[in-house]
């Protein structure tokens, strides 16, 4: 197998013991994402015109920037570090959006399984990965009519030297639990993984070689699926989440890593960084005192109060009659003391937490030969 340069040049994800950290190596000149919610710059609200309330649980939205979170996404962490803008959606082509360093495809919503009649989110991987093939295709044509537009694309070759980053499965694995048992969810994941196969075989075939690779985070500590699938003391761990959602999203993750692990094989040309975004998040939510927080659990854009301030009868930002009272679920005074927005998704404070933790190299690792990291000055963006 070839030696590579890494994104980032850490441990096994099963041998924590074992630290080797490194300096972030983000210095792709594109970025191109396929994702949920969680890296949705503005995609869904551009392509959809959907109001405050959203499906699956997708609650709120920024007004200003689409972003389901009170602030910026990881993502958003992530492109700022290097100094590189924030990735316009592709679905906004209002307001000259910048495309001269990637593109974004996620939306809220999506799910890795191709949409049915009743997804309310068309955007599934399969469609964003078609997508990504048209803006391709689109940005050749262009460039081949007209060189001036150089100024506002980018070189044929980004496409090949680009980072191509992955963060999305928490939809599926939800979705199947509402009319399946844990063993029947555990045993649907393989499906999963093979749709996550073809898209990134099709990246592959259109020259994408470097690619990063969020796997889910811990669906079970979501006051939102605490809600729905934690009304017995039974069905909770000691941090107060759901057992059988972390249960699947470890398993998922474990299949993930796997396949990342076999396609990197595979193709020896090929460059996979594994991010392990579901023990960044439980171990924020099971030490949060210790970074800074004060609430693991409970939402800090939602109504009810102790321990969730979550009622699914009211969103985020709405104001309903509920028993007879007209209320409004708004916003805590101070998100920067939550892990959870709005019942689904991290804070803005959150997300910079797990950022950093990415950016220390502590729970990430190359699936490649290892080599000295090239180090990239990165700087951290302000509060």
């Amino acid at each position: 197998m070839a030696v590579k340069i890494s994104i980032i040049q850490i441990l096994a994800l099963f041998f924590p013991h074992l630290v080797f950290v490194s300096s972030l190596n983000f210095s792709y000149p594109a970025v191109f994402n396929f994702g949920d919610s969680n890296s949705d710059t503005g995609g869904l609200v551009a392509g959809i015109a959907f109001p405050l309330g959203l499906p699956m649980g997708q609650t709120y939205f920024h007004e200003s920037s689409g972003r389901f979170c009170d602030g910026r996404l990881i993502i958003d962490f992530l492109m700022n570090a290097t100094g590189q803008p924030f990735l316009s959606p592709y679905l906004d082509s209002i307001g000259a959006p910048d495309f001269r360093t990637g593109c974004n495809f996620a939306a809220g919503g999506a799910t890795i399984l191709p949409p049915t009649p009743y997804s309310l989110c068309p955007f599934s991987f399969n469609l964003q990965v078609a997508q990504f093939i048209r803006f391709k295709t689109r940005v050749f044509e262009l460039l081949a009519e007209d060189k001036n537009l150089q100024k506002y694309l980018f070189p044929e070759d980004y496409f090949k030297d680009g980072l191509y980053m992955f963060d999305m499965g928490q939809n599926d694995l939800e979705g199947e639990f509402y009319y399946r048992s844990e063993d029947q969810v555990l045993a649907f994941i393989p499906s999963l993984l093979s749709q996550i196969e073809k898209g990134i075989q099709k990246l592959y075939n259109e020259g994408a070689r470097n690619f990063w690779v969020h796997n889910t985070g811990p669906l079970g500590c979501l006051p939102r699926l605490i809600t729905t699938f934690g009304k017995n003391s039974s069905e909770l761990d000691q941090l107060g989440c759901v057992k059988s959602l972390n249960n699947a999203a470890a398993l998922f993750n474990l299949q993930l890593r796997d396949f990342c692990t076999k396609f990197q094989e595979q193709f020896s040309e090929v460059n996979i960084t594994f991010v392990d975004i579901f023990s960044i998040k439980l171990d924020l939510i099971s030490n949060y005192s210790e970074y800074g927080f004060k609430e693991p659990l409970a939402a800090c854009c939602g109504i009810g109060g102790p321990p969730l301030n979550f009622d699914p009868r009211i969103n985020c930002g709405q104001t309903k009659n509920l028993d007879g009272s007209i209320v409004t679920a708004k916003p805590c005074s101070n998100s920067s003391e939550y892990v959870n927005w709005d019942g689904t998704h991290y804070t803005e404070a959150a997300n910079r937490h797990v950022f950093e933790q990415i950016l220390k190299g502590n729970y990430s690792y190359p699936l490649m030969s290892m080599n000295e990291p090239l180090e990239i000055p990165v700087t951290i963006p302000p509060q």
